[in-house]
């Protein structure tokens, strides 16, 4: 049992009832009290039935006759502050030591199987930064919730068909003179990429000739040769005309290679890739049926329509009257395919807010259908990522490229690096595997701190600084304990004795790392790769103040040194595994 569930049993004896959880309150005492813990008693007083201040004062008595680690307390009000023996921390310290994999609980045979959907790309065009913030957040949500014991199936869904993949390959086609990736020098998902903007740009300067006619928009729009022929294409694709196809798998080989690539860079994977184009015909099936079963109706148009005003909500389209699809179909295909797939307990989709009506009525019209997961479904709905200039735009080029912010992220860091003298005895291939290093930790942590159901607004020059609450300042922690480690590896002593006094900072450090676990399962909880971020950040702070206060391979009470020696050991352990939990790599030198 840890410090807080003893107390919780002793409180439960000294009343002799079974008291909910929920009632007793333990929390880290503030800094302008004395003590480490503070237990709220004002939950308690149905059951103690005196006022605060007795209350607390009959706990903290029985509190200190009961267990050798509470060295004393003191009540203020309806709080009882309770002070923590020193050799309760050594010994804290000492298991924290002893546990290689301390703060995560390894997948059992019959631990539950999430699958956690993240990425979702268009082979329309290149990753950018919204999409790096869906990789990020989604990796690091896999990664949180195997820490907590369960088993993972990390998975994509590419979107691969559709009006907008036919806006590319008809601009490619009508534009390309035979452009490949080869031949341009161009990554395959940039070159698409650059026919998506092509064709968003000759379509609007054929709606501007017809408006100058005197047409009113829409009667543009409705007149346009090129968004006919992108509609053309889409109907020859699910026909399976042999010329069409031909060039779709051409143009996404393409970009598959680009994506692979920008993955890799980015620290990312997947167990299992799911294409649009080989689940919408799933979809398309389980649509038609709810046709049959009189959940879905058809229009004289022969659109095919699911009426979920009786559920609050309004009328939603599942096929075009000229038989397409659309992504709600292909969802519905794609959910099925990865429950016939895998035993998956739990389903989380990490997409941004901006489709959180989506996926409401996805819920909704998998349950109609008869899944029993349509209702268990979770979609992580994350806030949009935007510029100090504003939002992006795809079709009009205006998105930061995910390529060509990885480079700048690395140039930055390289630069920073420079500057503060902290390259100087790195060789060449050293300071670009550091830059690297430094320059991604810098982009995932400025992501990933912050409360991923929050917009927020991505600076980059901010993200790269050795100070404040960035990536660099934790990693150069981490660089630094381990240079002391490697000067004073022959004193750390596998267990401590407590020949000598600790003071309240390296009291405070054990504190907030006996914490870790908890802070493990809170990120799990409620799936926020922030609190991990955050706690970490905490843990450093707390660290150099320790650093910066006391010195440890100078210190001249060996007993004294040998601990301070296996403290930072164990803060370095903690930071390597919080920052690998947001797939952030801790660099062994800076």
């Amino acid at each position: 049992m840890n410090i807080q569930e003893l107390i919780q049993k002793d409180i439960e004896h000294f009343y002799a009832v079974e008291i909910p959880e929920s009632l007793i309150q333990i929390q880290k005492t503030k800094k302008e009290f004395k003590g480490h813990l503070t237990v709220v008693v004002f939950p308690l007083l149905k059951i103690s039935k005196k006022n605060p201040e007795q209350t607390a004062t009959e706990i903290g008595e029985y509190l200190i006759k009961n267990q050798s680690f509470i060295l004393e307390y003191n009540v203020i009000k309806g709080f009882l502050n309770l002070t923590v023996a020193a050799a309760y921390w050594i010994r804290t310290l000492n298991e924290i030591h002893e546990n290689k994999t301390y703060g995560i609980k390894i997948a059992g045979e019959d631990a539950p199987l999430v699958m956690i959907e993240y990425s979702s790309p268009n082979t329309n065009k290149p990753l950018h930064l919204g999409h790096i913030r869906n990789n990020f957040l989604g990796y690091s949500i896999s990664e949180i919730l195997k820490a907590n014991g369960n088993k993972v199936v990390k998975t994509n869904i590419v979107n691969d068909r559709g009006i907008h993949i036919c806006k590319s390959m008809l601009a490619w086609k009508n534009w390309g003179n035979g452009e490949t990736p080869e031949s341009t020098g161009k990554k395959g998902d940039h070159l698409v990429g650059d026919y998506y903007v092509k064709f968003d740009q000759e379509y609007k300067k054929e709606l501007a000739k017809w408006e100058a006619t005197g047409l009113t928009l829409k009667e543009a729009e409705e007149k346009s040769q090129l968004m006919a022929g992108a509609r053309e294409m889409l109907r020859k694709w699910e026909a399976g005309d042999l010329e069409t196809v031909a060039l779709w798998k051409k143009m996404n080989v393409w970009v598959y290679a680009g994506f692979d690539e920008t993955y890799k860079a980015l620290g990312v994977d997947f167990d299992k890739i799911y294409y649009e184009s080989e689940t919408y015909l799933e979809g398309k099936e389980k649509v038609l049926e709810g046709i049959e079963k009189g959940i879905f109706y058809k229009k004289e148009d022969g659109s095919v329509w699911a009426d979920l005003t009786p559920d609050g909500l309004d009328e939603k389209l599942l096929l075009r009257a000229d038989g397409t699809s659309v992504y709600m179909t292909q969802d519905i295909g794609t959910a099925k395919l990865r429950f016939d797939d895998y035993p998956i307990q739990k389903m989380i989709y990490v997409v941004g807010n901006e489709q959180n009506y989506h996926f409401q009525i996805l819920s909704l019209l998998l349950d109609k259908l008869g899944f029993e997961f349509g209702k268990g479904l979770v979609h992580f709905s994350y806030g949009m990522v935007e510029l100090p200039e504003g939002k992006m735009k795809s079709r009009e080029g205006t998105v930061v490229d995910a390529d060509d912010l990885i480079e700048e992220m690395i140039c930055t860091a390289k630069e920073t690096s420079k500057e503060l003298g902290k390259l100087e005895d790195c060789s060449a291939e050293e300071a670009q595997a550091v830059s690297r290093i430094v320059g991604l930790g810098a982009l995932k942590y400025f992501i990933l701190k912050v409360d991923p159901r929050k917009n927020m607004v991505f600076n980059p020059k901010e993200s790269i600084d050795f100070n404040g609450n960035t990536g660099p300042f934790i990693q150069y922690a981490y660089a630094r304990i381990q240079s002391v480690l490697r000067r004073g590896r022959e004193y750390i002593n596998l267990r401590s004795s407590c020949a000598f006094t600790i003071n309240e900072k390296e009291e405070n450090l054990i504190q907030l790392m006996s914490e870790f676990p908890a802070i493990v399962r809170e990120a799990a909880d409620d799936l926020s790769p922030a609190v991990i971020a955050n706690y970490v950040y905490d843990l450093v702070k707390e660290y150099n103040q320790f650093y910066h206060d006391y010195s440890i391979l100078r210190e001249e009470n060996e007993g004294l040194r040998r601990f301070r020696l296996m403290l930072s050991l164990n803060v370095g352990k903690i930071i390597q595994t919080g920052l690998a939990l947001l797939g952030i790599q801790a660099p062994e030198r800076m």
